[in-house]
C-alpha cells in the first residue's frame, strides 16, 4: 500500500492549507517531502506565491501549465510554487501537489510574509 503523503502550508499569523502529494512528479514529491520542514519568505507572481527552498531537482515530467490549488517546483529557481489562482508558471515546472484544504488563506499571503512548509 502507497503511502499518502500530506503537508501542511503555514502563513505564520494568517492560517494554514493542507496539501495531498500526488504521482504527477513522484521524485519530485518525495524528495521535498523528505526535506520538510522548510521555512521561506513569500514572493507573489500574479495568483502565485512561491520561494526558494533547500533543494537542487531537475525536471521530473515538466508542464508548462498549472490549475488552481496546484503545487510545483521550478527548477531554475529552486523554487516551491503555489498556485492559488488562474495564473500559469512562468516556465515549465514539475507539478507534485494539490491544496486540498484551505486554498483561501493563500489569497491573504503578501511579499515577504514568513511560510512554514511541514509534514503533516
Amino acid at each position: 500500500m502507497v503511502k499518502i503523503m500530506e503537508i501542511e502550508i503555514e502563513i505564520v499569523g494568517k492560517g494554514k492549507a493542507t496539501v495531498k502529494l500526488d504521482d504527477r512528479n513522484p521524485e519530485t514529491a518525495k524528495k521535498i517531502y523528505e526535506i520538510l520542514p522548510v521555512p521561506g519568505d513569500a514572493n507573489i507572481y500574479l495568483e502565485e506565491v512561491y520561494f526558494r527552498i533547500p533543494a537542487e531537482l531537475n525536471y521530473e515530467n515538466p508542464s508548462g501549465s498549472t490549475e488552481k490549488g496546484d503545487i510545483s517546483y521550478w527548477p531554475p529557481g529552486q523554487a516551491f510554487c503555489i498556485f492559488y489562482g488562474d495564473s500559469q508558471p512562468y516556465s515549465e515546472v514539475n507539478n507534485f501537489g494539490k491544496i486540498t484544504e484551505n486554498l483561501e488563506v493563500l489569497k491573504t499571503c503578501e511579499d515577504g510574509d514568513e511560510i512554514i512548509i511541514r509534514k503533516k
